[in-house]
């Protein structure tokens, strides 16, 4: 429509967002305008600030000034419209498409107001009197206008519908559980009203937690990506001081790390947004239902609610999200850089293996030995921080928790979140195992080790063949022999890294979904006639400066 003395229409003046005129407008520097409340709260719902209509990103959050001049032209269309509609308000009154007429209305058919349940009939404002001040029909039943009041009748008794039968899930009448529905379990509308009501709102209350749940999600993942920039910019810059020292063969490798890492941080960035887009598609439809649950919850129509709860819409597919993480990994990302450059770079790789293992090192633990899951044939220390292969099998109690044919034996802390690491002194020996594992591994019989099997670990046999247990087992090739090695684990990156103390990475298993406990692992292998006698020992930590 168009306002006195203006040739704008009202499409003009109203918001793409809330479908309403402006309230305190605003344009974005793409041209478009909306209400200032809805673009924030569009851009406080999306990954991304951008224009609703053109799609464009803002790289920065525009700083939204009300238009002025945009707001006065609302301003003087909302008062035009307001002195137009009230010279028609009069007719407002009058039955539009879409609204119950009055049945009593002779000619022009005013909108009623009221259906009585009794009379079956509609009524507008003038005919509803009688029923307001009439003794004898102030006793019968109002309702909102509804339309079709002879649905209300049973079609077989021509009654009114005033009971529910719970064995057939249907609306009767009183002649129906004499007549038809003999043996039935029956109760009034009202009761059966309060009963359907009650699960629409038990519904509505699940679905809003779900999606309280999914929005904390997205929170979650959000903090991940920004806790992960910070990790990516911390390795760049690493990276950047390292390769800026050396010459131009070094260049390239170090545009290949940087690269490395960025698209690592593009892929995490892209993962986050795929798995924020499909919360937010998720909300949607559970918002979409929980309108479509309110507003039959809403209704004070018994016979309505009643006979529209089946056709609600069924709940749509969620996904469980419980163990989807953002899991980008950056530990050792520099150091592997290096390291294909060793002739070259063999002192800044060293340099930088021991940044990064002070780094780690701050996530140190107390680790001691669980003596109720070590087998029969171990030696454990009195502190809990060594154990040792015995050549006597001792008589202990059965435990389930207890290994009974390997020579192994569990920490006593577990770990389901953060990260943690721990130092074992591994002088002398000539096999051992050592790792960690998840708490349900099996115990009894032999056992393999690999990640399948709940094992992340790495081992030496033979005095100085080192292997990753990673199914089937990996060589690695060591320099030296470490005197004493570091277990270092990120849970949510599903990262499980080995370092020979005296800065070198030895292994690092990455890419591992991590959905329960994790516990220290480990085994002293036989004696082998003394030569690895030897215990392995959990080391205290000691700072590093």
């Amino acid at each position: 429509m168009a306002s006195s003395g203006c040739l704008l229409s009202e499409d003009q003046f109203l918001c793409s967002i809330c479908l309403d005129v402006f309230t305190d407008p605003v344009t974005t520097s793409c041209g478009h305008n909306f209400c200032k409340t809805c673009l924030i709260k569009n851009w406080s719902i999306n990954y991304r600030c951008r224009c609703p209509m053109c799609k464009e990103v803002f790289t920065t959050k525009p700083d939204l000034k009300v238009n002025t001049l945009l707001s006065e032209m609302v301003s003087q269309f909302r008062q035009s419209a307001q002195q137009k509609a009230s010279s028609s308000s009069s007719e407002q009154q009058v039955s539009k498409p879409g609204e119950v007429p009055c049945d009593v209305c002779t000619g022009t058919r005013l909108k009623a107001l009221k259906s009585c349940l009794v009379c079956l009939a509609s009524y507008c404002q003038t005919h509803l009197e009688p029923h307001l001040t009439a003794s004898g029909l102030k006793r019968h039943q109002l309702i909102d206008p509804v339309e079709n009041l002879e649905d209300r009748m049973c079609l077989k008794h021509n009654k009114l519908l005033e009971l529910f039968c719970r064995t057939d899930q249907t609306c009767v009448c009183v002649l129906c559980p004499v007549l038809d529905h003999k043996m039935h379990e029956f109760v009034s509308l009202k009761e059966e009203y309060e009963d359907k009501k009650a699960e629409l709102k038990k519904t509505e209350a699940e679905i809003q937690q779900m999606i309280k749940k999914k929005r904390l999600k997205i929170q979650e993942i959000k903090q991940s990506v920004e806790l992960n920039k910070a990790d990516s910019d911390r390795e760049i810059a690493e990276g950047v001081q390292v390769f800026t020292s050396l010459k131009v063969t070094v260049e390239r490798s170090q545009a290949e790390l940087i690269r490395t890492i960025e698209e690592n941080q593009k892929k995490t960035e892209k993962q986050a947004e795929d798995f924020i887009k499909e919360l937010e598609q998720e909300i949607s439809e559970l918002m979409k239902r929980r309108t479509e649950v309110e507003q039959l919850s809403q209704s004070e129509d018994h016979l309505h609610l009643l006979q529209n709860v089946p056709s609600l819409s069924p709940a749509p597919p969620t996904k469980d999200w419980t163990g989807v993480r953002v899991r980008p990994s950056h530990e050792g990302t520099v150091v592997r850089a290096v390291a294909q450059l060793e002739e070259t770079l063999s002192k800044q790789k060293k340099k930088l293996l021991e940044a990064e293992l002070k780094r780690v090192q701050q996530y140190a633990v107390d680790v001691t030995l669980d003596p109720d899951t070590a087998n029969s044939y171990l030696i454990l220390s009195d502190d809990g921080k060594q154990v040792s292969y015995g050549d006597e099998k001792k008589n202990l109690p059965y435990k389930p928790e207890r290994f009974s044919l390997s020579l192994c034996v569990l920490g006593k802390q577990s770990f389901s979140s953060g990260r943690f690491y721990f130092e074992v002194q591994v002088t002398e020996k000539t096999e051992w195992h050592l790792g960690v594992a998840r708490e349900s591994i099996n115990r009894k019989g032999a056992i393999t080790r690999s990640p399948q099997n709940g094992f992340w670990t790495i081992h030496l046999r033979n005095g100085n063949e080192f292997y990753a247990a990673a199914g089937p087992d990996v060589s690695l090739s060591l320099v030296s022999r470490p005197q004493k090695v570091g277990v270092f684990v990120h849970y949510e990156e599903g990262l499980v890294s080995f370092y020979d103390v005296s800065a070198a990475l030895i292994f690092s298993f990455t890419g591992c979904c991590f959905t329960e406990k994790l516990l220290p692992y480990f085994c002293p292998g036989l004696n082998e006639c003394g030569e690895n006698s030897a215990p392995l020992i959990i080391s205290p930590f000691i700072t590093v400066d």
